[in-house]
């Protein structure tokens, strides 16, 4: 039996063999037919057809879309909401085509703030120069002047700009649930002074000049095989084309400008408060701060913890991501915040059912709904609740120590007179 397996051995080695080498053939085969199909590819033409240029309209109405008398973004001609996928597979292109139509919804929601809500800007720094880039906030006529009560809103991180709370939803549900609008006119209307922040406006963005491209070095001879070369080619050639299917359009090279004491969410809420909010003449100041919103108020307690226990009568955060362990506050703030402050969290609970504390900083409760970005809207009555619930209380507090000190008095004065 041995004998014979020592027999076939051979021969089945022989057969593996033949069948590897015609397999290598079939390969070669293959890979000639690829390299003459991609020869004849038009790189331009077929980038061209796969991706557009990031070239957009510059108002609503070049894009075909428009605000409806219910706030909802709606296409003209069809009347259904935005749709993001405009051209199937092109997920960069429609990011870029999203972003463009972003860019015009914040100018939008300025003139809205303009406008209808009759608000205007305050330059930052407010001592800027011709030459250095700035920002800007929103004021209320009465903001500065106003001697009872004045709201400042500050919303999360990310592209918003004054006057929003969240993109998407002014894009895919309305104005109202997107932008702090209702919540200038709510305050307005019951006699608050307002101040819109804009802390995401930190930096002036500006195009780098284009380098220049050295200059191609002499070809020398060389010595190596021609076959070798070839494949050298071959090797640049498939790195070339990756690259350029990669990234057919190369984004332009930009460097950001710091604007002056407003380069963070952090710094720009310390500044507005040294500069415009104590200075305010509104004995009861009240803030409303979405996500990062609240990391940047605690902060400011960090570093304003008198001046904004003295002034601040109460806080409304949404969803805040603030932490007390990791920014380090005070056992005085933290008493504080649990006193003033509270916080409607995303959670699938009804609208303000109490939850359990996370951290000892602030009561929690429901925001009746687990989409962080609705967290403001969903609260939108709870927090003015909130607001008027603390003052009556304050005002209740006043009032009795005015009656004790009276009443102190005018028993001082009656011994005096049973003295003399």
């Amino acid at each position: 039996m041995l004998s014979v397996f020592g027999a076939t051995t051979p021969a089945l080695y022989i057969l593996w063999i033949t069948m590897a080498q015609v397999a290598g053939h079939e390969d070669r085969e293959k890979t000639t037919a690829l390299k003459d199909l991609l020869s004849r590819i038009d790189l331009d033409e077929l980038m061209k057809k796969d991706e557009p240029p990031f070239t957009f309209p510059k108002t609503l109405e070049e894009f075909g879309y428009a605000f409806n008398e219910y706030g909802q973004l709606r296409h003209i001609k069809t009347g259904e909401p935005f749709v993001f996928n405009a051209r199937e597979d092109l997920h960069r292109w429609n990011q870029k085509r999203y972003e463009a139509l972003g860019e015009i919804i914040t100018q939008y929601v300025y003139e809205l703030l303009e406008k209808k809500c009759n608000m205007a800007k305050a330059i930052l720094p407010v001592d800027a120069t011709e030459d250095e880039p700035t920002s800007f906030i929103y004021l209320s006529p009465d903001a500065l002047s106003n001697p009872s009560k004045l709201l400042v809103l500050i919303q999360g991180s990310g592209v918003v700009r004054a006057g929003q709370w969240a993109r998407r939803l002014i894009i895919n549900q309305d104005l109202d649930s997107g932008t702090q609008i209702p919540f200038i006119n709510r305050a307005m209307e019951e006699g608050y002074g307002v101040i819109v922040l804009n802390p995401n406006e930190n930096y002036l963005e500006l195009e780098k000049p284009a380098k220049s491209s050295p200059l191609p070095s002499p070809t020398e001879p060389s010595d190596e095989p021609a076959e070798k070369r070839e494949r050298k080619e071959e090797g640049k050639k498939k790195r070339e084309f990756y690259e350029k299917y990669r990234n057919p359009q190369k984004e332009m090279e930009t460097e950001r400008i710091p604007i002056r004491e407003n380069a963070s969410s952090e710094e720009h809420v310390l500044y507005v408060w040294d500069n415009f909010v104590s200075k305010a003449a509104a004995k009861n100041v009240f803030i409303m701060a979405h996500s990062y919103g609240g990391l940047s108020f605690v902060e400011l307690m960090n570093q304003r913890e008198t001046q904004v226990r003295n002034r601040v009568c109460a806080v409304a955060l949404s969803d805040s991501a603030h932490n007390i362990w990791l920014q380090e506050t005070s056992k005085g703030t933290q008493d504080w915040m649990q006193q003033y402050c509270c916080n409607w969290v995303s959670s699938p609970e009804p609208l303000d059912t109490p939850l359990d504390p996370m951290l000892p900083d602030c009561p929690r409760v429901s925001a009746g709904t687990e989409r962080h970005e609705l967290t403001s809207w969903m609260s939108f009555n709870s927090i003015f609740r909130f607001f008027s619930e603390v003052l009556e209380a304050r005002q209740d507090e006043e009032a009795e120590e005015t009656s004790n000190t009276v009443t102190t008095r005018s028993s001082s004065l009656k011994n005096k007179h049973q003295d003399l």
